[in-house]
């Protein structure tokens, strides 16, 4: 199956979603152990969604006991403004489906504060960053002046959504925040905060995984001869460094 991929654009299309989870496994854990040697400090951003799932192999050997943990620092790309504990949590579905299973150290996962509103939310996780990257455990972009996450994990939505960024939302042309909040999102739950695009597209390195037959539409769109000319918030991912898409068949099946 012919993909487009450039050298900063790479498209990877696996037969079944168990060989895409190996290489995400794979991928994540070589980037783990190159950052650890050359920050001391490895900061992933983490997306809701089927992207935990896809995480699975990591809760296994050879990862589970090779790679350095405790130098994880791990965030949001978005979150729903509900409390920690609530089933649309997306801090809840990763706690309960990985970070509970691997020993990360519970001070190096930061998730929004569940007592504020949303835009004290989105402030206050603003705040958070800022103080983070001050002591360097992330990275600034000298290019952009935004934060530089080593490695965030994407999802998308069948209608081409990425974070909590929705196609013709006013939030797509944010460009000053770096963590951002919406009180009207076309899914619910309506209340969530949410990186912007300069801070995504400052990352070292994203990977955007998808499954699915359900967003293979979006795919052709982002990456195919789709005759559909509105570009999607997929589209708009553009990171300084490189992007990887990892598909499983059914993903890339309009290709």
């Amino acid at each position: 199956m012919a993909t487009p991929s450039t050298d900063k654009k790479n498209v990877e299309v696996f037969d079944t979603e168990e060989d895409q989870a190996v290489s995400l496994a794979k991928y994540t854990a070589n980037l783990s152990n190159q950052f650890c040697k050359e920050r001391g400090a490895f900061s992933v951003v983490l997306s809701g969604g089927s992207l935990i799932n896809s995480l699975r192999k990591l809760l296994e050997p050879p990862y589970i006991d090779s790679i350095e943990w405790s130098k994880w620092h791990v965030f949001w790309l978005d979150e729903r403004v509900v409390p920690k504990d609530h089933e649309d949590s997306n801090y809840k579905l990763a706690n309960d489906g990985f970070l509970s299973k691997v020993p990360i150290l519970p001070g190096n996962v930061y998730a929004i504060n569940d007592k504020l509103s949303a835009e004290g939310a989105a402030d206050d996780y603003e705040a958070c960053l800022k103080n983070l990257v001050n002591r360097n455990v992330i990275a600034l972009s000298e290019a952009s002046g935004f934060p530089k996450f080593d490695l965030m994990l994407l999802g998308m939505g069948p209608d081409g959504h990425v974070a909590s960024l929705f196609p013709g939302h006013p939030l797509l042309q944010e460009n000053e925040k770096w963590v951002t909040f919406i009180k009207d999102s076309p899914k619910p739950p309506p209340e969530r905060i949410t990186f912007t695009f300069p801070v995504i597209n400052s990352s070292t390195y994203i990977a955007l995984v998808i499954t699915g037959a359900g967003e293979a539409g979006a795919v052709q769109t982002a990456l195919g001869k789709s005759k559909n000319s509105v570009k999607l918030p997929v589209q708009m991912v553009s990171p300084e460094g490189k992007l990887t898409w990892f598909l499983d068949k059914d993903a890339a099946s309009k290709l």
